[in-house]
């Protein structure tokens, strides 16, 4: 694997990303799909009635947020035959599941319905078997709000003006009104309490971020995948501090228009080529360094996991495996003007996921 920065220029002439920059339709009249590629801010328009297989329809705002030693995960998520809201408080310091709280729904499909894009002003509130999903997305912030139980959350996510983030859209092959849409969000400083019955969790932007995992696809039944994401603040040769975050996504459907893979600085998005895992971690090597490395070098990072928070939900046919590793992240990447940014200890995560659904 070539492990010399090209030049942002040459490389994406040499490319087959396709970058999106104006408003398109995703879906034809027949649920055929259109536009194939990514963008730093979701410019496809989402027409879910257009949606041919609407069994295969999947649609979810899943929300994680952490400060290396707590992580919360806030979602919902309609699948067509039902759905469910939940919220998870997990102690990745000593790896255990602190708290966990879902209302769930079977049918009802076209009732609970989210908004056709995550990354621009919306609202949605949702109330289903006894839980409560509220989300308020502004220009400049988002609040996030769950309760069931004794669960109670409430969250503050800064948005900097500008936030790029990275909108991918991959087809399948042999499948022409087959996709997977995400809208990855991350780089936003986040505030807010996780609520149990006897404890207050609180978090604050000082050392916690959250991430936006926003998709909208229609799959085949069986899907693999990796997903690595993290932000962090960074400080240059001057002393001034930045925000450096990185998405990758990869093993979803066909990556020939574009791979799910990017770095964002100061709320800009800086595209790089495929990355894949140098030691492939299944079935025992979970908790060894992950060594990533991108076809054009500019990712260069390895992981030196200090939790794997492993789930395996297996009802009938459908199936969610999932080792979520945490871990420190060190290396170096390079930006679209060939600044090279070393990375020591910073804490995110890579998942490798197995799902038949």
């Amino acid at each position: 694997m070539e492990k010399t920065y090209k030049g942002w220029q040459e490389w994406k002439e040499s490319s087959k990303q396709t970058e999106y920059t104006e408003p398109t339709k995703l879906l034809g009249p027949d649920g055929t799909l259109l536009a194939k590629g990514w963008a730093r801010h979701n410019v496809f328009d989402y027409d879910r009635k257009s949606v041919k297989k609407e069994s295969r329809r999947k649609e979810w705002d899943f929300y994680q947020l952490s400060n290396g030693k707590y992580m919360v995960q806030i979602s919902f998520a309609n699948i067509s035959l039902g759905g469910y809201a939940s919220a998870v408080l997990v102690d990745l310091v000593n790896g255990k599941t602190i708290a966990t709280q879902m209302g769930a729904f079977v049918g009802g499909k076209d009732k609970y319905v989210l908004p056709p894009k995550g990354d621009v002003p919306n609202y949605v509130k949702m109330e289903v078997g006894g839980a409560t999903f509220e989300v308020n997305t502004m220009e400049t912030k988002r609040t996030l709000y769950f309760k069931r139980g004794d669960v109670e959350c409430n969250f503050t996510m800064d948005i900097m003006p500008g936030l790029e983030n990275i909108t991918t859209v991959l087809p399948f092959e042999g499948f022409p009104d087959r996709y997977f849409m995400t809208t990855k969000q991350n780089c936003m400083p986040c505030e807010g309490t996780f609520k149990t019955a006897n404890t207050v969790y609180e978090f604050t932007k000082d050392d916690t971020f959250a991430v936006l995992d926003w998709g909208r696809v229609d799959t085949p039944y069986a899907l693999v995948w990796y997903w690595g994401n993290g932000s962090a603040y960074i400080t240059d040769e001057k002393g001034e501090k930045h925000i450096f975050g990185f998405e990758i996504t990869w093993g979803i459907g066909d990556e020939s228009n574009a791979t799910e893979t990017c770095i964002f600085y100061d709320g800009k998005a800086h595209k790089f080529g495929a990355v894949d895992v140098e030691t492939f971690p299944k079935p025992d090597k979970y908790m060894e360094d992950w060594h990533f490395i991108s076809e054009d070098g500019r990712f260069d990072l390895t992981m030196k996991p200090f939790f794997d928070h492993h789930s395996d939900l297996n009802i009938l046919v459908m199936r969610m495996h999932s080792h979520q590793v945490h871990g420190l992240w060190s290396g170096k990447v390079t930006l679209d003007d060939g600044t090279v940014l070393e990375i020591k200890d910073m804490y995110a995560f890579c998942e490798y996921v197995e799902n038949r659904w």
